[in-house]
């Protein structure tokens, strides 16, 4: 499927609208992006204009979804249709001037088209030295783009000619782009490029992963954390922000301890805390896998009982998103809770009606761990429980009867 003009796509998600709107400026998103703007964040600006709105009316847009319609319609018969690979004859030249060229935008995408869909296009790409090409282009636009926007373009279309390729089925691929001329402009996509580019650099970083490498170790990580927890915290577009968590869990593992130190320093516990009631099913789990693997550690832990949201925000989560979210909750709370807790943290499972979901994942299909888990915090902690008045009868029944 070729890539969609960029009319179609929202101007907040990136994605291809599916019931576009129109604000009072006149700028059209998709709906769904718009009224998260609107409502979830609170915002009354345009997000493309930065003016504030005198009115809240989103009107449909019937013709552009019209023709955004027929655009799917042309792109998939296309696609049914044709059996021909694109221009790959035209590869060796196209790949031979882009160094040169001062038109390197526009070079790149003619690039991009003479392999898409073209796997045998793709080896002789990496085979002519391709991915050593791009990397100096993208070095060469990062160190001119601080005073040319378009310097910094040519980075971005160069990360998405590297992301259109199949990375973890190609070993030697792979190692080209784990260099340093690839990886520090990849990351410099990831802190200040476009949504799109943002996209494009964390599914490079995705792909390295999967093929089992340790992408983060010629990286500045700090700086990277950083960028990615601003990310998370702007939660413009689920689609990024489930691409960061992903990123941040691979940043995070890497390094041990020391590493999770570091993240939890610059905020990383504070963050996810605060998006995990809002995110959909995947994101909520990965917030779950990324706070148990931060509170391993005691600055983890300590910012987890420092936060008066964590313990309700985990708690919600208990029965309520998935099995696997639930498992990972009561490993979070296990570690805050297990030995030694602060007496806020005991005091917000009860009010918060952690103790009652602990309660209740005994009553039913769970893996024995969690079981266990449960059982253990409420046989070391039923004395404090027991004490509140508002504590409801029947549990403290059953907390005797545990004992």
């Amino acid at each position: 499927m070729e890539d969609p003009p960029q009319l179609f796509l929202c101007p907040i998600s990136m994605e291809l609208m599916e019931d576009p709107v129109t604000v009072s400026t006149g700028v059209t998103y998709d709906r769904r992006s718009i009224e998260r703007w609107f409502f979830k964040y609170g915002k009354t600006t345009c997000p493309a204009t930065m003016q504030r709105l005198s009115s809240f009316d989103l009107t449909p847009n019937h013709t552009l979804k019209s023709v955004i319609s027929s655009w799917l319609d042309a792109d998939r018969a296309a696609a049914s249709s044709s059996s021909s690979s694109p221009g790959r004859e035209r590869l060796p030249s196209v790949l031979a001037g882009i160094e040169a060229t001062p038109f390197k935008v526009t070079a790149l995408k003619d690039l991009k088209s003479c392999m898409e869909g073209d796997a045998a296009a793709q080896e002789d790409f990496v085979a002519r030295g391709g991915i050593q090409v791009l990397g100096r282009v993208m070095t060469q636009a990062l160190v001119e783009s601080s005073g040319d926007f378009s310097a910094f373009r040519t980075c971005e279309e160069a990360a998405s000619v590297l992301a259109a390729l199949p990375l973890p089925d190609d070993a030697s691929a792979v190692e080209l782009v784990l260099a340093p001329e690839c990886m520090r402009p990849l990351v410099a996509l990831v802190q200040r490029g476009s949504a799109e580019a943002r996209l494009h650099a964390m599914a490079i970083v995705a792909k390295l992963s999967t093929a089992g490498r340790d992408w983060a170790a010629g990286v500045d990580a700090d700086d990277l954390v950083r960028s990615l927890l601003e990310l998370l915290s702007d939660g413009a577009s689920p689609k990024l922000s489930t691409r960061a968590l992903d990123v941040l869990l691979d940043v995070v593992t890497s390094r041990g301890a020391r590493r999770r130190a570091k993240a939890v320093e610059l905020g990383a516990v504070r963050v996810l805390v605060e998006i995990l009631p809002d995110g959909d099913r995947r994101g909520a789990e990965r917030a779950l896998l990324l706070l148990k693997r931060l509170c391993k550690c005691p600055e983890g832990r300590l910012a987890f009982a420092d936060h008066a949201l964590a313990v309700p925000a985990v708690a919600r989560a208990v029965m309520r998103v998935s099995g696997l979210a639930s498992r990972l909750a009561v490993g979070v709370l296990w570690l805050v809770a297990g030995a030694a807790p602060a007496e806020r943290v005991l005091d917000d499972m009860v009010m918060s009606g952690a103790v009652g979901k602990l309660l209740a994942l005994m009553q039913v299909e769970t893996s024995a761990s969690t079981k266990e888990k449960a059982a253990r915090l409420l046989r070391t902690h039923d004395a404090f429980w027991r004490q509140y008045p508002c504590f409801p009868t029947d549990l403290r029944d059953y907390l005797k009867f545990l004992n």
